[in-house]
This record gives structure tokens, sequence and C-alpha cells, in this order.
């Protein structure tokens, strides 16, 4: 059963999002909370799978509180929810932790469906929004030098072909069939890349990928 948390300073949001999910055989609310903070308090008390993150709220907003979930080091996932699809506050939250977000007019089997997602450990973010993400608030990114593909040099051939796919957006099916290569090793690969790159998730290792140049 998959436990989730509701970030949300809007009631009516939270009662809409706790029907649908308690509606699933495999999945159920695990509380409600207003503001960040209080997200924050309940998943260092409480077992909680995915937290249903707001990114605009009162107290501390969503990306904070996505980082210091992040940092607690367990293994609470956010999947972040935001209006527009160009927000820097998404960027950000992607960049502290976030396991992918959702706009909140998603149809109730892709809100259901990313959430099974997450909690599973994948990505919810499709690589063309994050690229627009990255493109749209550039300035946020180190500036390219020579440093530039620094990350990527301890990588061996066949885990660079890898990220390049992970990049596109590609699941490990997907990989598997271009790379010629069994499902298993390529959940091999994509371990490994975590480790070598220090990232949390697969939006980890796009958010790198596109920052280093990877498919340029």
């Amino acid at each position: 059963m998959i436990k989730v948390l509701l970030a949300d300073d809007q009631s009516l949001v939270r009662s809409g999002f706790r029907m649908l999910i308690d509606s699933a055989d495999d999945m159920e609310t695990v509380g409600e909370v207003d503001n960040g903070r209080d997200a924050v308090a309940v998943v260092k008390t409480r077992p909680v799978d995915v937290v249903l993150m707001d990114i605009r709220m009162p107290v501390m907003d969503g990306t904070e509180a996505t980082r210091m979930i992040a940092e607690l080091g367990i293994d609470t996932k956010v999947l972040v929810l935001t209006t527009f699809d160009l927000d820097e506050y998404v960027f950000a939250a992607l960049r502290n932790g976030a396991s992918g977000f959702l706009l909140k007019d998603a149809l109730p089997d892709e809100l259901l469906g990313a959430i099974r997602s997450v909690a599973a450990g994948d990505a919810v973010v499709a690589p063309s929004t994050t690229k627009r993400l990255l493109t749209h608030f550039a300035d946020l990114l180190p500036k390219a030098t020579q440093e530039r593909g620094k990350r990527l040099e301890a990588l061996t051939e066949r885990e660079r072909e890898v990220l390049e796919e992970v990049a596109r957006g590609a699941n490990n099916q997907e990989i598997s069939q271009r790379l010629y290569m069994a499902e298993g090793t390529v959940k091999t690969h994509i371990g490994r890349l975590l480790s070598k790159l220090d990232a949390r998730d697969r939006v980890g290792l796009v958010l790198i990928a596109l920052e280093e140049g990877v498919g340029d």
C-alpha cells in the first residue's frame, strides 16, 4: 500500500486528491497539511512513501520542504504539484530532490500513475519539459566552462549510452531494446550512474546529463 501525504494550502484541493487516492486499491492518504513545515514534521514521525507537494504555500513553500525532506535521507519521495509547467519554484524543487512534477489539472489516471511511478523510484518529468525548464532558467545553472563534462569522466562508454537514453526519457524496457541489453543489466547501469554521479533518482540523472551537455 502506497502511503501518500497531501501538502496543499487549499482544503478543497486536498479533499479532491484524498477522494481520488483513497479510491485506489493500492494507495491511501495518511495525512493532510497546509504548509511545507508541517509536511517535513509529518515525514519525520510516520512512514510516508510519497508527498504530493504544492509549491506555493504559507510558512514554508514546497521547494524548501522538498530540500529538507531530501536531506533526511529517508525513502520518502516528493511529487511536486504546480499550476504552470515553467515555474522557477518547480525547477528549484527538482534541484532540491523532488522526483518529478505534475500539473494540477492532470487527469485522475495521470495523477495516480505518477504517484505509483514515483513510489517505484521512477521519474515523472518529461525530458522535453525538463530541458525547457533548464533553458528558461539557464542563469540558475553553472556556466559552461572547461570543467563541463568533468563529472562524466568516471563513466564507462556503456554508462554514457545509458545516461543519454535516460536523458531522452526512455524507461528501462526502452533502453533495453535500444541498446540490446537485458533489463537487469540496464538496472545495474542505472544504479552505477546514481552512485557515480551522486544523483538521488532519475530526475537527478536527467538534470546532470543536460547540465553536462549530454545530447547537445
